[in-house]
C-alpha cells in the first residue's frame, strides 16, 4: 500500500518537474554509487566544442554536489518552485514551460563561457524561484522563522544565505539575471506601449507537449505553502 501511494503521488507531479527532479536525483545517485564521476558531467567548453562531449550541456544542470545539506536544500527548492510554476502560471502550457527551460539553459550556457562555473543547476533553480516570485508578488514568505518578506525578495534572501554559508554568489546572480531577462521579455515588455512578444514557443514544442484535455483527477500542489518548510513558508496577503 505504501508503495502504491508513493507511486500515485509521484505520478501526480506534473511531467516537466517530475522529469527534471528525477534526473537530478538519479545523477547524484549515480555519482554516489561511483558509476560516474563529476568530471564526466561538468561544463567544459573545450571538451564540448572540440571533443564533442555534447552531453555536458545537459549534465552540468543535473548535478548539485554530493548528498548533504546543500543537495537537499537545492532539491527541495527545485521541486517546490518548479512544480508550482508548472501547476500555476504554466498550467496547460507545458510547451511554454519547456521553452522557458531551453531559453534559460541557453542563456546560462552562454554566460557560462565567460565565468568559471562548472555546474549550473543551482543557478537554474534560482531562475525558477525568481520567475515564480515575480509572478506571485503578494505572497508573504518566512525564512527559517527569522525573516518575513514578500515573495519578490526571496531570490535575494537565498543569495544572502549562500553568502553566509561561504558559497560564491556568482551562481545566484546568474540565476537572478537570467530569470529577470525571461520575466522582462515574457511578462513586462509585451505589455508596454509598442511592446511585442519576443519569446515565442516553437510550434514543434507545442505539437509535442501541449495536449487539449486536462486530467479531471489532477491534484495541483497548493501555493499557500510555497517553501514547503519553515525556510520558505508563505501565505497570500489578505488570505
Amino acid at each position: 500500500m505504501a508503495y502504491q501511494s508513493l507511486r500515485l503521488e509521484y505520478l501526480q507531479i506534473p511531467p516537466v518537474s517530475r522529469a527534471y527532479t528525477t534526473a537530478c536525483v538519479l545523477t547524484t545517485a549515480a555519482v554516489q554509487l561511483e558509476l560516474i564521476t563529476p568530471f564526466q558531467l561538468y561544463f567544459n567548453p573545450e571538451l564540448i566544442f572540440k571533443h564533442f562531449q555534447i552531453w555536458r550541456l545537459i549534465t552540468n544542470f543535473l548535478f548539485f554536489g554530493p548528498v548533504g545539506f546543500n543537495f537537499l536544500f537545492n532539491m527541495i527548492f527545485l521541486y517546490r518552485y518548479c512544480r508550482m510554476l508548472e501547476e500555476g502560471s504554466f498550467r496547460g502550457r507545458t510547451a511554454d514551460f519547456v521553452f522557458m527551460f531551453l531559453f534559460g539553459g541557453f542563456l546560462m550556457t552562454l554566460f557560462g563561457l565567460f565565468v568559471s562555473l562548472v555546474f549550473l543547476g543551482q543557478a537554474f533553480t534560482i531562475m525558477l524561484v525568481y520567475v515564480w516570485s515575480r509572478r506571485n508578488p503578494y505572497v508573504r514568505m518566512n525564512f527559517f522563522g527569522l525573516l518575513n518578506f514578500q515573495a519578490p525578495f526571496l531570490p535575494w534572501v537565498l543569495m544572502g544565505f549562500s553568502l553566509l554559508l561561504g558559497n560564491s554568489i556568482i551562481v545566484d546572480l546568474l540565476g537572478i539575471a537570467v530569470g529577470h531577462i525571461y520575466f522582462f521579455l515574457e511578462d513586462i515588455f509585451p505589455n508596454q506601449p509598442g511592446g511585442i512578444r519576443i519569446l515565442k514557443t516553437p510550434s514543434i514544442l507545442r505539437n509535442i507537449f501541449d495536449t487539449p484535455d486536462e486530467d479531471p483527477n489532477y491534484n495541483p500542489l497548493p501555493e499557500e505553502r510555497p517553501g514547503g518548510f519553515a525556510w520558505g513558508e508563505g501565505q497570500r496577503l489578505g488570505g
